[in-house]
């Protein structure tokens, strides 16, 4: 399926039962409520899929199961988070052959690499594959930026498409398209910056409290790219709160606790991970519920499969 890296991208997260294995019955109830409300792809594997811990296989398993689930409406998106290059090529290639739309690479685990090992490490990845390819640009939590010129580079190789932009400078955005036009697509990464970004011209969203609040997210990015700004605005100040839910370390647990209030998810999540508890389990839960109590109507024709939309 062609990837068009526009819309709402849900960066899905990975559901566990309590003995410790994937959770697909959980999965399977997320994605569902996703499609109905008419997101666009589907990001698996990703840092809110907690692929720290998920084995190689998991990976392949969650792919396999979601091509069979959403059966071509809309494209999925593998993540690649690795130390080696050999390790992610590897992966690169049999995502291909099970099926996979698309990838999104993040730059090497553990080692901090230069520019130039960045890039390289960037390009043979893209080079062993004929997928579109999506970079991961998040300096903050990663420690490693993609500047512009190593873009530039990067602009050779003609599967390297889209960028998520997650440097949390909105400034960027216009950065990218000054220096390169319409050749790379750019998706907004950080949650409480999304109206932002789309108003600066950002081409999608890829989401994180989409995951317990897919027609909201969904809708603000209909009504953006409408023109209806003010229609998107009361909701995204409505969301606000809840999205900056997506920029704390414990957003995993955060995120997975607010699908559980919203009926659509598990808290469960994997070792070393815990679920939150206390005073900080109070605290999040009073922003969700504070939220679900003033849960606003959706303008008519904003989600859903069949909604139109202007791009």
């Amino acid at each position: 399926m062609k990837v068009e890296w526009k819309g709402v991208y849900p960066a899905i997260t990975t559901k566990f039962t309590p003995n410790d294995e994937l959770d697909l019955t959980a999965y399977d109830k997320n994605i569902e409520a996703q499609l109905e409300a008419g997101i666009d792809g589907l990001i698996l594997g990703g840092s809110l899929g907690e692929a720290s811990v998920l084995t190689e296989e998991e990976k392949f398993v969650l792919l396999e199961h979601t091509i069979d689930l959403v059966d071509g409406k809309i494209p999925l998106v593998l993540n690649i988070a690795e130390q080696s290059t050999k390790v992610a090529i590897s992966i690169a290639r049999r995502a291909e052959q099970l099926g996979a739309d698309a990838l999104m690479l993040l730059p090497p685990m553990r080692y901090k690499a230069d520019d130039r090992e960045t890039v390289t490490y960037f390009k043979e990845i893209a080079a062993s594959t004929s997928l579109p390819v999506m970079i991961y640009n998040n300096p903050v939590d990663y420690k490693i930026e993609v500047t512009l010129d190593m873009f530039a580079e990067l602009a050779e190789y003609e599967n390297i498409q889209a960028v998520k932009e997650s440097t949390r400078d909105v400034a960027n955005i216009t950065r990218m398209f000054n220096r390169f036009g319409d050749r790379f697509r750019v998706m907004c990464g950080v949650d409480p910056l999304a109206m932002e970004s789309l108003v600066m011209g950002a081409d999608g969203w890829v989401a994180g409290l989409v995951d317990a609040f897919p027609k909201e997210t969904v809708a603000i990015y209909r009504l953006v790219k409408s023109g209806r700004y003010e229609e998107a605005l009361a909701i995204y100040r409505w969301f606000h709160p809840v999205l900056e839910l997506d920029i704390h370390p414990k957003l995993v647990q955060y995120i997975k606790l607010a699908e559980v209030q919203t009926g659509i998810g598990t808290e469960t999540v994997r070792r070393p991970r815990l679920s939150i508890e206390g005073a900080e389990r109070e605290r999040v839960l009073k922003i969700i519920n504070d939220a679900l109590a003033v849960r606003p109507e959706l303008p008519e024709g904003s989600w859903g499969r069949v909604a139109a939309v202007t791009a």
